[in-house]
């Protein structure tokens, strides 16, 4: 196995790198205050090519390797979660969908322009009454002749008033079919009886444009329909495999920026006549941030090499996504008590660190889903990969013949 990066992948690393330290570091902190969300940023990461990093040249974008998108991930959440998670949204949740399962037409229509950073993506799937139990939507989409009738509502949705297009799953079928009922489709933001209403009051990722959206009787052409009816779920499943990988990513550089947050203090601050590095408790903490950085970037790139493969990554990518958010939010939880009573000041990044770190916790699969799975895995009640590489990355025993 090679741990190595190519010198392409230094040369993105560096270049998103200079990116975060010149366009964001500097005003985040007051965007955060502020609760405001700069729709300039996006455009500036398109113009670098990084809205569509791993999706193929011939659909518009960059052409690189999911590790690749792992960089980008890592480094913007070094900076700060919101533009991390705008990218997970648009390009794992959104973009590389639509390059797995849509039709010709839709990747001529929808992806190219947002691989290019033309048009922005985003993902519909939780509701107020359905997160983790996904067969509890209560979204509806009725055939009409050529069109869908929508009805419904989404929330917790990220760039719920900055998107395009969003990928919307409802049931098309009896809800007593639960997840052989749901589909799936494209919706353009500027369609009659689509609104959206951001969500205020948050804890965390406070400068992130996060929401709900509204369908009332929105008509939805056929065409727009991804993939078959009642294909919605392993389409959400599959989108969460790559939207994982992201979140993952985007925890190994929280831990990052915990690191240099901590021992930039550490050195510049003395206690007892030292340097409060110099304490064991608190090198005690750095360690423990540096074994879970290191560990977390290991799984995460594992799981990118078996989706450069090709191959079944489900068990990896959520096994990448609970630890890596788990070691980000207790690392971030360190830092405010490194800092001591200037971590809860927002006088320094840590406090912020530490309220972003929660929700990763919770969104793309809670950490107690991702026990459950990894148990299941162990057990042998969840197929594992080793059985057979090349599946897709979803637990349905229907989807095999679909690759």
């Amino acid at each position: 196995m090679n741990f190595s990066f190519s010198e392409d992948q230094n040369m993105l690393r560096s270049t998103v790198r200079g990116f975060v330290d010149k366009e964001i570091m500097p005003y985040i902190g007051e965007w955060d205050r502020q609760g405001k969300y700069d729709p300039a940023i996006l455009p500036k990461l398109a113009k670098l090519g990084l809205m569509g990093v791993c999706i193929p040249e011939q659909y518009g974008g960059s052409g690189m390797d999911y590790n690749s998108l792992a960089i980008v991930c890592e480094e913007l959440e070094r900076g700060d979660t919101t533009f991390r998670t705008a990218v997970s949204v648009h390009t794992g949740l959104n973009s590389m969908t639509l390059l797995q399962w849509g039709s010709e037409k839709q990747k001529q229509k929808y992806l190219i322009p947002q691989a290019k950073g033309e048009k922005i993506g985003a993902f519909g799937l939780t509701e107020p009454g359905a997160g983790s139990d996904v067969a509890a939507m209560q979204t509806t989409a009725v055939k009409v002749g050529d069109h869908y009738i929508l009805n419904g509502q989404k929330t917790w949705i990220s760039l719920c008033d900055q998107a395009d297009t969003f990928l919307v799953f409802a049931y098309t079928a009896d809800k007593t079919k639960k997840h052989k009922g749901i589909s799936a489709f494209i919706v353009e933001r500027t369609w009659e009886g689509f609104s959206s209403k951001a969500i205020k009051g948050k804890l965390g990722i406070r400068s992130g444009n996060t929401g709900e959206i509204f369908f009332e009787n929105v008509k939805v052409p056929k065409e727009n329909l991804l993939g078959e009816e009642g294909e919605g779920f392993k389409i959400a499943m599959a989108a969460l495999d790559n939207g994982r990988f992201t979140v993952a990513a985007g925890a190994v550089g929280q831990i990052m920026a915990c690191i240099e947050a901590s021992v930039s203090y550490c050195h510049a601050r003395e206690t007892f006549g030292k340097e409060i590095g110099k304490h064991q408790l608190v090198q005690q903490m750095i360690a423990n941030m540096e074994a879970g950085f290191e560990m977390s970037r290991l799984l995460v790139y594992r799981a990118g090499e078996l989706k450069n493969a090709g191959k079944r990554n489900t068990r990896e990518t959520s096994l990448a996504k609970w630890q890596a958010c788990d070691f980000a939010n207790k690392s971030a939880d360190d830092a405010v008590q490194i800092h001591g009573a200037y971590g809860y000041s927002d006088e320094y990044p840590v406090e912020r660190y530490l309220r972003n770190s929660k929700a990763p916790v919770i969104y793309e699969g809670t950490r107690e889903i991702h026990t459950i799975m990894q148990a299941e895995y162990v057990l042998g009640y969840r197929e594992d990969r080793k059985l057979n590489n090349m599946l897709p990355a979803w637990e349905d025993e229907e989807s095999k013949s679909r690759v």
